[in-house]
């Protein structure tokens, strides 16, 4: 296993992968030509991780907003996902990455979800990194979610009101057995969270390369990790004397 370039590493890395469409359209290709290289930068950047010893990676592979997009195109990233699924399953094995899925994941094609479901089985006993989807995902929303469920064990008798803390409320989130990130990566130079993890980022270190999905490589993986580094992580209080 090769050393993560930094003596004080992420445990937890999340990347918003933008700049597809954009990527493809410098070149000139249909938009899901940049979807079908953004997921061979996937491939790349897990191995990556997996390599250096991250222990969670997120990426945010399809929003609640991305429905809006032509059916043409959602279509070809269902396909793409599920491809990317079944394609890699031996690859996470060799590896030793588990795989977990969080969103509105009941409300994707049956297809989809069944892959879903058989990667999360089939790398459930793996120790190495933890690879997690962000499938029909919005923050707000579960958010949203999250306080429906509080809500509702508060009138089962199962919650006292003044028993929710922000400790106690983040275990009605999707993110309840994952850390929250140290260190979150949106590509592509856009300088917002659009609606992604948006509870669980309050205290991350935030990385805006200009450099587009498709292009985004170890090299840059590396760079993101060595700049977090470099950051002085306080939250809230002040640097000791």
């Amino acid at each position: 296993m090769k050393s993560i370039p930094s003596d004080r590493p992420p445990r937890h890395i999340a990347i918003i992968m933008d700049g597809n469409g954009r990527w493809a359209r410098q070149r000139g290709l249909p938009r899901l030509e940049g979807h079908r290289a953004g997921a061979e930068a996937v491939r790349r950047v897990v191995t990556a991780a997996a390599e250096l010893g991250i222990g969670y990676l997120t990426l945010y592979a399809f929003s609640i907003e991305n429905w809006k997009r032509p059916k043409t195109e959602v279509r070809g990233l269902m396909g793409y996902l599920r491809g990317y699924l079944r394609r890699e399953l031996p690859t996470m094995q060799k590896n030793n990455v588990r795989f977990l899925a969080f969103g509105r994941l009941e409300e994707l094609p049956v297809s989809v979800r069944k892959a879903l479901d058989e990667t999360t089985r089939d790398t459930t006993a793996n120790t190495g990194l933890t690879l997690i989807l962000a499938v029909n995902y919005g923050s707000r929303l579960e958010i949203t979610d999250a306080a429906r469920s509080a809500i509702s064990d508060a009138l089962a008798g199962k919650l006292h009101p003044r028993d929710l803390t922000p400790e106690s409320f983040s275990r009605y989130l999707y993110t309840r057995d994952i850390p929250d990130p140290d260190l979150l990566i949106r590509t592509s130079g856009e300088l917002r969270l659009s609606n992604f993890l948006l509870w669980q980022s309050s205290y991350s270190e935030l990385y805006f390369p200009e450099v587009h999905w498709p292009d985004f490589d170890r090299g840059h993986l590396e760079e993101a990790i060595r700049e977090y580094a470099r950051r002085e992580r306080r939250y809230g209080g002040v640097k000791p004397c």
